[in-house]
């Protein structure tokens, strides 16, 4: 390089040119590619002619067709099935292939479980119908209901054990029971029990919830049922349900027994001394009576009486139960000498023992003399208690020699619970008295089978089929009433469970089902089935059997894919002129509904099945398609709800579902007359109808629903009921035309027209249509589309076409329904919402938190009394249904989870000043009234 080159041209010094190092590096590469070039050219030419020779591998190979691993058919074999998971298409916590899924949401035996007793036997005692007691256990919540099937359970079961710590529960046979702690659905029992004579019988037992929100399986397990023990735990005492209960049964026409149960908790909890003990017992059985005499309709009344024999004490959780009679015969086997049904007549009530002339009198005969109940059967079992709970080690042996009891040193190392429950079993023996009580106080199915026909059969009862029915004839024509409907193992399908009435019945037979829809004018809801297999029902397994002769409880495969709630079946031929039995009465009604839509829109089928399917699992649930067009679900309360919820989520959809919040149903009514008459013409303007709308008068809505009167009655019936009871004219009560929205609604049509002005006959001609309109229109009240409930329609005038094709159906129906709006709508309409009767149990000193939460909700206090021999008060109150969401967490909450309420649908009550919710001021409700008035004209 020059000396000029390393000067700029200003003459700074810039050093000479440096050569990078990426271009040295370059220039080094590139010799030695021309190097390698060089020295490789013959190889690269003869793998050219190598492959030159090979055609196929000339060819050009793009990046997706290149194999780089072999495939699984060349690695496992053609036999194999092989799946390959691709990236991100499924979570890890999901196996590529998945197991099968089992559901299993209730418990069932694998096996049939060991009996005291032959199945053969059971099957032959079904065809002496005189052996047999149709039995329905009730009572209130927690009871010890289902304690005391497990004591039947247990006696002929010997594999069955019952601990005193953890009860068996057998018949909450579904898991959600146990976890829940409650009886859900009612569950039937088939056990062969022997009374005190050791003659066997057949007991037909149903279990029944306790919670009065699942009141509609009390009722399913009283239409097959001839009679009913109620049980009532004595330190609570008669409580909301048992009332219900009790009123219920008069009803139903149930023979009823007494089973005064938890006489332990007198003992160990309350620890009450003797007398007061007795005094307690007495209060039961006296309250019971009270209601017996209140809700019977016979002249007689049935009493409950230790000394009939129609009243048992229990202590399930302890395993015993005695009557007098059976505690005499304890006496009668030990001393002898005696007959132990006379001395059973003198243990209760104010008869005292004489020690010194050894006799019974009425009469004390020193100041320390104690009744003979309190002498010879609640002071020995104190003692037995007493010396169970103390002194285990020193004086029980002692003790249990004398009353020739044998236990084990095993057993006696027990702990306090178990040792007392293993004492009293041997001591007082079986369930015996509970089998004795039921065949004299509760008739077989040959002597109820007249009552029970009278009261649930539709058709006439002078025919050769009632004939048949009312005799209890095996060899009669069938008749087979289904009341509850019981999903198989695996859900997806249901049996059905009923009582034949009369006939036989037999597995694989063609059968015609009649729903309750069904008459003999309409044979729509009639369906030809046949039958499937037949089981005994006993809780957690079932007994296989050929036929089931008339007076026997079945569960039956295959026809229950046509039935929704209940179902008559009756045989192919020879029944042409059947009449089905009425549909279940239920004692309360359905009036919390939520709406219901899957999360994911495609899933809206599955949840249409579910739905189908929870709706046939529930007695009372009704399910709905509004206008709107959301699924609409109607249940008693919060909890019927829930499990409502979760049998449709978990068991019978598996869907993901979304639930709207609660609301209640309502109704429409009127609280004046219509201020003017209204008509309405039909769009020929051939006819004209004029209607006005008043209210019923207090009451009659009720009898018409309790069918204490009947739109079935002749006119002259009617008449005379309306005349007398609420003072109406004779010649409207016999002008009544129909009750609606059906035959129990509670609203009446009444055809008001004189005949000088309007003609009879040609009125008579479209009363078919009148009715229908009426009835329409009751259904779905104009101001919210809910029922209307205790208006009186009165047809004041009618003007009818002479020519039949001007006065049809599709002219007079939708007018019948405006002109009842009209009216309606001109008679000062109001909204009527749902009241709970509410009964709470609280401590003294959480009465006043008890006030303060039912005052938040427009709860109206009615009584507040303490429970006798118990340190709790009762509180009785109306709550507005509206307002009762919420309410029993609110109340835990407030009185730390010391008080405990139950609440139940009581009756309907005008809302005042409903409007404020949806409308600004009153007059603004007036107006669209009287603009919808103006469209309906």
């Amino acid at each position: 390089m020059d000396a000029g080159d390393m000067y700029d041209e200003f003459g700074n010094y810039i050093g000479p040119d440096i050569e990078s190092d990426e271009s040295e590096k370059g220039e080094e590469e590139e010799e030695e590619r021309e190097e390698g070039s060089d020295d490789g050219e013959g190889e690269e030419g003869m793998e050219v002619a190598e492959r030159g020779e090979e055609g196929e591998e000339m060819a050009v190979v793009l990046h997706e067709d290149k194999k780089y691993y072999p495939t699984a058919e060349e690695v496992y074999g053609p036999d194999v099935e092989t799946i390959v998971q691709e990236e991100d298409t499924q979570p890890l916590t999901e196996p590529i292939v998945a197991p099968v899924k089992k559901k299993s949401f209730s418990y069932r035996e694998q096996e049939l479980p060991n009996t005291i007793y032959d199945i053969e036997f059971l099957s032959d005692l079904m065809d002496k119908r005189e052996l047999i007691r149709n039995v329905c256990i009730a009572g209130h919540l927690h009871s010890g209901k289902t304690s005391f099937v497990d004591c039947l359970l247990e006696q002929t079961h010997p594999d069955f054990v019952v601990s005193g710590e953890h009860p068996l529960r057998y018949t909450d046979t579904l898991v959600t029971e146990q976890e829940r702690g409650v009886s859900i659905k009612a569950t039937p029992v088939s056990l062969v029990l022997p009374d005190s004579k050791e003659k066997s019988y057949l007991v037909n037992i149903f279990d029944t919830p306790g919670h009065v929100n699942f009141s509609d399986e009390l009722t399913a397990a009283f239409r097959l049922s001839d009679g009913v023990m109620i049980v009532v735990d004595v330190s609570e005492g008669v409580m909301l349900n048992t009332e219900r209960i009790v009123k219920h049964a008069l009803q139903e026409k149930l023979n009823i027994t007494l089973c005064l149960n938890k006489i332990d908790r007198l003992i160990l909890e309350l620890k009450l001394p003797p007398s007061d003990a007795y005094f307690k017992l007495k209060h039961t059985i006296d309250e019971v009576n009270s209601l017996l005499s209140i809700y019977s309709d016979s002249e007689e009344a049935p009493v409950m009486s230790p000394l009939l024999g129609n009243v048992c004490f229990a202590s399930s959780q302890f395993g015993f139960a005695f009557t007098l009679y059976s505690f005499s015969l304890i006496y009668s086997e030990s001393f002898g000498g005696f007959s132990a049904h006379d001395f059973s007549k003198r243990l209760w009530g104010d008869i005292f023992f004489n020690k010194t002339t050894r006799t019974f009198s009425k009469k004390t005969t020193s100041p320390d003399a104690q009744r003979s109940f309190l002498e010879f059967i609640l002071q020995p079992l104190y003692k037995l208690v007493a010396q169970t709970v103390g002194d285990v080690d020193t004086t029980l042996p002692q003790v249990l020699d004398e009353l020739g009891v044998n236990l084990s040193k095993t057993e006696l190392q027990l702990n306090i619970r178990p040792l007392l429950r293993l004492v009293c079993q041997r001591f007082l023996g079986d369930f015996n008295c509970f089998v004795d009580m039921c065949v004299q106080h509760i008739p077989s199915p040959v002597d109820a089978a007249e009552v029970k026909v009278q009261s649930t059969y539709t058709g006439p009862l002078d025919d050769q089929l009632a004939e048949a029915m009312t005799s209890c004839d095996p060899e009669g024509p069938l008749m087979l009433h289904v009341t509850k409907l019981f999903p198989n193992q695996d859900l997806t399908m249901f049996h059905a469970f009923g009582r034949v009435i009369s006939g036989t019945l037999y597995a694989g037979q063609q059968v015609r089902v009649l729903g309750e829809n069904y008459t003999l004018e309409d044979e729509e809801d009639s369906k030809i089935a046949q039958v499937g297999r037949l089981w005994i029902a006993e809780a957690r397994y079932t007994v296989e059997l050929n036929r089931v002769p008339a007076g026997n409880w079945i569960l039956v495969e295959g026809i229950a894919q046509t039935i929704t709630k209940t179902a008559t079946i009756t045989q192919m031929s020879g029944c042409e002129d059947a009449q089905i039995f009425r549909p279940l009465k239920f004692n309360t009604q359905s009036v919390i509904k939520i709406a219901v839509e899957p999360i994911n829109p495609s899933e809206l089928p599955k949840m249409l099945d579910g739905l189908r399917k929870v709706n046939k699992s529930y007695p009372l649930l009704v399910t709905k398609v509004e206008e709107s067009g959301e699924h609409v679900v109607y249940g008693t309360g919060e909890l019927y709800l829930d499990c409502v919820m979760h049998d449709l989520r978990k068991m019978y959809s598996e869907i993901e579902i979304k639930v709207a919040d609660p609301v209640v149903a309502f109704c429409e009514t009127v609280v004046e007359t219509s201020s003017l008459k209204c008509f309405a013409e039909t769009p020929n303007k051939k006819n004209k109808l004029t209607m006005i709308a008043e209210p019923l008068e207090k009451g009659l809505a009720e009898d018409i629903e309790n069918e204490v009167v009947q739109i079935g009655w002749t006119k002259k019936k009617i008449g005379e009921f309306f005349q007398t009871k609420y003072d109406w004219d004779l010649l409207a009560a016999r002008s009544i035309w129909a009750f609606g929205p059906d035959a129990t609604g509670p609203n009446i049509l009444v055809d008001d027209t004189l005949p000088s002005e309007v003609d009879k006959n040609l009125l008579g001609s479209v009363k078919d249509s009148i009715v229908q309109g009426f009835q329409w229109g009751t259904r779905e009240g104009p101001l919210c589309d809910e029922p209307i409930r205790n208006v009186k329609f009165k047809i004041l005038d009618a003007v009818i076409a002479n020519e039949p094709i001007h006065r049809g159906g599709g002219q007079i129906i939708p007018t019948a329904r405006r002109v009842a709006y009209s009216a309606f709508l001109m008679a000062t309409p109001r909204l009527m919402e749902p009241y709970y009767y509410v009964e709470v149990q609280a401590p003294a000193d959480c009465v006043s938190s008890v006030y303060t939460v039912l005052a938040r909700r427009r709860g109206h206090v009615t009584q507040d009394a303490p429970v006798p021999g118990s340190p709790l008060y009762t509180i009785k109150a109306f709550l507005p249904a509206i307002d009762s969401f919420g309410f029993e967490t609110d109340l835990r909450t407030h009185t730390q989870g010391q008080a405990f309420c139950l609440s139940v649908f009581h009756h309907w009550q005008v809302r005042r000043l409903f409007w404020c919710r949806y409308k600004s001021t009153f007059e603004q409700c007036q107006s669209n009234s009287l603009h919808l008035l103006v469209r309906l004209q």
